[in-house]
C-alpha cells in the first residue's frame, strides 16, 4: 500500500474573500485559512490557539474557490505542501503554500 508523503487536510475558516486573477489561461485563487486548536490551561480554562494557513487553488478547483468560499465560511481542504524562496530587501524569506487539491464546503445552505 503507498502512501502519501506530502498531504494535507484542514478544516477552518477563510479570513478573507479569495484574491482570484487569471495567469495564461487558469484562474489561480489566494487566501488565509484559519484553524483553531482548543486546550486547558493549567488554571483548567479554555484556550484557543488558532493558525493562519496560506491557501492557493488553480484552475477548476480556484474557480469553484472564486464561486463558494467567503470570508468566515467553514470548509475542509486537502491538498499539498509548497515552500517558496523569495529575496526582499536583500532577505532571503521562505513562505509554505497549501495547494488545494479537493475543497469541501461545510456550511449549510440557508
Amino acid at each position: 500500500m503507498g502512501t502519501l508523503e506530502n498531504s494535507v487536510q484542514l478544516i477552518g475558516r477563510p479570513g478573507n474573500d479569495p484574491e482570484v486573477r487569471t495567469v495564461g489561461n487558469r484562474k489561480l485563487a489566494r487566501f488565509s485559512l484559519a484553524t483553531n486548536d482548543h486546550y486547558y490551561n493549567e488554571n483548567h480554562e479554555l484556550e484557543t490557539n488558532t493558525s493562519w494557513h496560506n491557501i492557493v487553488a488553480c484552475g477548476k478547483i480556484a474557480e469553484s474557490v472564486e464561486k463558494h468560499v467567503k470570508k468566515g465560511k467553514k470548509i475542509a481542504i486537502e491538498g499539498r505542501l509548497r515552500t517558496r524562496v523569495y529575496e526582499k530587501d536583500g532577505k532571503k524569506t521562505y513562505t509554505t503554500d497549501i495547494v488545494v487539491e479537493k475543497i469541501q464546503f461545510l456550511d449549510s445552505k440557508k
